[in-house]
């Protein structure tokens, strides 16, 4: 697989101008000409537009935490307010840049384009217990917050689409439904509020595109995985197998033949990081065997992405093993 970026992810930030910034207490790494994060008088850093902080990562820490609120917090009046739509300049982007890919190696080209704002849990960032309420109590503004954000999808698919055609095969959405022990929300008002609106950008990939949808969710989804199937999800990612009912071989026997399962690799939280190389090859090997024969499919990856202080020598030990049982 190989990756048709956005031309903007994190924060608004181009990817472009690349430059050189140290990790703390670490090695040099890539990032975008404005990335440039203000010093906290505690080592801590933060991001600020117009004046505004953003986000901020405390001394010592990883990940920014990200302050500014999505409409499901904000909490807009949806009868002035609408979400950004793609731009010319967007368009523009992904027209080349899938160009420039469909000459490349024979790989599958991946998307990622969900709707403005991740329909559950994106839309909250920023606020996400105030949207948690309005999702709760507020019945008629979420089905019309959903209406606005599925109509402004549906017109930057069709903008994407003219721009790229077949020369993408997987279009990647994303929406964190689960904690480590269970789904954020119950099946019932998932199915009820939550899987129409996706479903109705599905439909529309599927009747007119050729693209295979793949989504992204963390956490312990496994009550999920019928409604995740019925709106129109082709491939699940990362499948955290340290969690609830992620168990693989019980996945293999009751999705195997309906799911394709994209990840489920090494438990990123616990044996990749502090386990062993020996142990890191005999997980993915057990993994390997639940999941290879799937007459569905079965890509290999990390559990999402390879977090800080896992052994260089164990993401060896992963990728080896699938070398080897290959």
């Amino acid at each position: 697989c190989v990756g048709l970026n956005r031309r903007a992810v994190a924060f608004g930030l181009a990817n472009e101008r690349w430059q050189g910034w140290p990790l703390p207490g670490g090695p040099e790494v890539m990032v975008p000409g404005g990335f440039n994060p203000e010093k906290r008088a505690d080592g801590g850093l933060q991001l600020r537009r117009d004046g505004k902080v953003i986000a901020e990562m405390p001394a010592g820490g990883f990940y920014f935490d990200r302050h500014e609120t999505y409409p499901g917090a904000s909490h807009p009046d949806l009868d002035t307010w609408r979400p950004a739509g793609m731009s010319q300049a967007e368009v523009d982007h992904y027209g080349s840049a899938a160009e420039a890919l469909a000459g490349g190696p024979d790989k599958a080209v991946v998307a990622a384009l969900g709707p403005p704002y991740e329909l559950f849990n994106g839309i909250g960032q920023g606020g996400f217990e105030d949207w948690m309420v309005t999702f709760a109590t507020e019945d008629e503004y979420v089905a019309r917050l959903y209406d606005i954000l599925v109509e402004v999808w549906i017109e930057n698919l069709k903008k994407f689409h003219q721009a790229v055609g077949d020369k993408v095969q997987v279009l990647q959405i994303a929406d964190d439904l689960g904690t480590q022990h269970g789904p954020f929300l119950s099946v019932e008002m998932f199915r009820e509020k939550v899987m129409p609106a996706y479903r109705r950008g599905l439909d529309w990939i599927h009747a007119n595109t050729g693209w295979k949808v793949l989504m992204h969710s963390d956490g312990a989804i496994g009550p999920l995985l019928e409604s995740i199937i019925e709106m129109g999800v082709d491939a699940l990612n990362p499948i955290q197998i340290g969690c609830a009912g992620m168990d693989p071989a019980g996945l293999r026997r009751q999705y195997g033949t309906r799911l394709v399962f994209w990840g489920g690799s090494v438990d990123a939280q616990s044996t990749l990081p502090h386990g062993s190389a020996s142990a890191v090859a005999a997980e993915a090997h057990r993994n390997l065997e639940a999941f290879g024969a799937l007459s569905g499919g079965y890509v290999f990856a990390p559990i999402h992405n390879v977090q800080a202080g896992a052994p260089a020598e164990n993401v060896l030990a992963m990728f080896g093993m699938a070398r080897e049982f290959r």
